[in-house]
């Protein structure tokens, strides 16, 4: 819910669609249903790569920006979706959320230290991952089906298109662990508004 009410805070998002699983489309669509009353739920797949593909199948033909969010990722602002969106429409065929690397970054291979990375040029990447929806949907059709895809942004980039950063937001931290619930509780209960 809180994903959804950002990204529709943002005043770019004309559509949403939600990919769950199997088991809890219904339970999502009445959570959602307050929130952004045109929600489409979908089933997700076995892997990643197979759900936005379900997700992307959804999305009316007309729509010219897609948007690919990590519900973990709900407390993004919905200035990042802004932004994000902004540069699609100014022409990148991707676009990503970034935060540069603030902690020492080590190669490692059998607990042994290798060497330490530069990480000058290194970035974590956010989402919601943007994207011009032709390009998106070509990628997609020319994938291969079970291949492990970390993101979207990597299958453009495979493919040669050009993916461009926009500045990310420590808000935008993925609720994976135990302690990121308590930062993202914490968070929300200061909050006034998305």
């Amino acid at each position: 819910m809180h994903a959804v009410r950002r990204a529709v805070a943002s005043g770019v998002v004309d559509v949403v669609v939600v990919v769950a699983p199997v088991v809890a489309c219904d339970e999502v669509r009445t959570l959602l249903r307050p929130v952004a009353p045109t929600v489409v739920v979908v089933p997700g797949g076995a892997e990643r790569q197979d759900s936005v593909r379900a997700g992307l199948d959804a999305v009316p033909d007309d729509v010219d920006v897609v948007l690919v969010h990590d519900a973990a990722r709900c407390l993004t602002p919905p200035a990042v979706f802004a932004a994000v969106v902004a540069r699609v429409r100014a022409g990148a065929p991707g676009v990503v959320p970034v935060l540069p690397v603030s902690d020492t970054v080590k190669r490692v291979a059998a607990e042994r230290v290798l060497e330490t990375v530069d990480r000058s040029e290194l970035v974590a990447v956010q989402t919601p991952q943007g994207f011009s929806a032709p390009v998106l949907r070509a990628v997609h059709a020319a994938a291969v089906p079970g291949a492990a895809a970390t993101d979207d942004a990597g299958m453009l980039e495979a493919l040669g298109h050009v993916v461009v950063t926009v500045p990310g937001d420590d808000r935008a931290f993925k609720v994976t662990r135990p302690l990121d619930l308590v930062l993202a509780r914490a968070l929300l209960d200061q909050e006034v508004g998305p």
